[in-house]
């Protein structure tokens, strides 16, 4: 059993490095054609940014196959051998906490890297070394604090219920419904500084478009995200009347108004079309396979660890292995993602008027621009990653003609240098 559970992480690993390789090879045929949708200096600064995330994404999955190998070896014995509680409730909080912190840790150079050294080359990082300080504790102390009362939740119910599995899971999803209605509270509480948006013209343009929809909001705010990254980007945040638009601050300076109603009217075509409630239903699917899945875990594979089968081993394996479930649901929640991504899209043209899928395709376009997104992407690459459809599939959806992109070519030349 643990050398199935072994070469079942080892697959995904490979396939997951794989697939990075091909990104970087087609991207790199790509980059040297004519540009599409960018400048030709901005469509090669895409394209080596691209290239570089997948390298170190590589990297990335070279050492959580190490550490995974380290935990599954001896790691989770040595936390035990070195962790000694009298209560066990507290024996088991420690040792979880323990393998989290640890893995953040090994996480942290590569955070560091992403924002400091590529981000920072790219124009896109913005914050300085005492914000990304005070923001890796302040998580540290959130992850520390929040996750020592989820698992402590977990080994009541482990310790109390013959289905725990069940119980958790519901416990869990619980957790992810409270955290979708509290993330713009929470954001605003520890990270980013919201206000209130000042611009009353907008504003009244902004709430007369959520009428529309019957999108009901506790308000329209600015987020001062431009203090930590160029990006553009805007979310919808909570439940109910909880609910926010939260709009950064890259995105008010770069978009016309027009732009910034049309990339919001593709916003509340998600909430028209109920895409939050569908998303977390394809999560607590994928919990729900998962808990039942590690509840009913053959003693021979604890036997084969040479452990006993404890709440905080049953735990730890999840976790291991909560990426591996992901990457294997990820193609189907992709398919359905991309389908509401087109119809959001249709519906934010229609929002907007005669001019509405005009006003998109060059808010889109300026995303593409701003954020440095690379236009083009390897099929395989797509399948395994991509929530959203790739842009150039959008804009022609929404009538624009961006001429000739022979992806089939680029595909061939990727391949044959593999």
């Amino acid at each position: 059993m643990l050398i199935s559970i072994v070469g079942v992480y080892t697959l995904y690993i490979v396939i997951s490095i794989y697939t990075s390789v091909m990104q970087i090879g087609f991207v790199n045929q790509a980059k040297r054609k004519n540009a599409v949708l960018l400048s030709q200096g901005d469509y090669l600064k895409a394209g080596n940014y691209a290239v570089a995330k997948e390298k170190l994404s590589i990297v990335n999955s070279f050492v959580d196959y190490l550490l995974f190998i380290a935990w599954i070896g001896f790691g989770i014995s040595l936390l035990e051998q070195n962790l000694f509680f009298q209560n066990d409730a507290v024996m088991n909080i420690a040792i979880v906490m323990g393998f989290l912190l640890i893995n953040s840790l090994v996480s942290l150079p590569f955070a560091y890297y992403q924002k400091f050294v590529l981000d920072k080359e790219y124009g896109f990082n913005k914050s300085t070394m005492a914000l990304f300080i005070k923001d890796t504790l302040i998580s540290f102390v959130m992850t520390i604090v929040l996750g020592s009362l989820v698992i402590w939740g977990i080994y009541a119910i482990m310790s109390s219920f013959a289905l725990w599995w069940l119980w958790s899971f519901v416990f869990i999803f619980a957790i992810v419904i409270l955290i979708n209605m509290l993330y713009p509270t929470f954001r605003a509480m520890f990270f980013d500084k919201l206000t209130p948006l000042q611009d009353e013209a907008l504003d009244d343009e902004i709430k007369n478009l959520m009428q529309k929809t019957g999108f009901v909001s506790s308000g329209v705010f600015i987020s001062d995200a431009s203090k930590r990254d160029a990006r553009l980007n805007a979310y919808f945040g909570g439940f109910g009347r909880a609910k926010r638009v939260v709009l950064f601050d890259t995105l008010i300076e770069k978009l016309s108004t027009k732009e910034l109603l049309a990339v919001l009217g593709h916003e509340l075509g998600h909430f028209a079309h109920g895409d939050i409630y569908k998303n977390i239903a394809m999560v607590g699917v994928m919990l729900f396979a998962m808990f039942a899945l590690f509840g009913n875990l053959p003693e021979s594979l604890f036997l084969e660890l040479g452990m006993s089968q404890t709440p905080y081993l049953t735990m730890i394996l999840l976790m291991l292995f909560m990426p591996v479930l992901g990457f294997i649901m990820m193609p189907l929640m992709g398919i359905v993602s991309r389908h509401n991504e087109y119809a959001a899209d249709k519906m934010g043209s229609e929002l907007g008027g005669a001019a509405g899928s005009i006003e998109l395709a060059n808010a889109l376009q300026k995303l593409v621009t701003e954020n440095k997104s690379f236009p083009l992407s390897h099929p395989l690459y797509i399948f395994f990653h991509y929530t959203h459809p790739p842009v150039l599939e959008r804009l022609k959806e929404l009538g624009v003609d961006i001429g000739n992109v022979d992806e089939s070519s680029l595909e061939a030349q990727c391949e044959a240098n593999i």
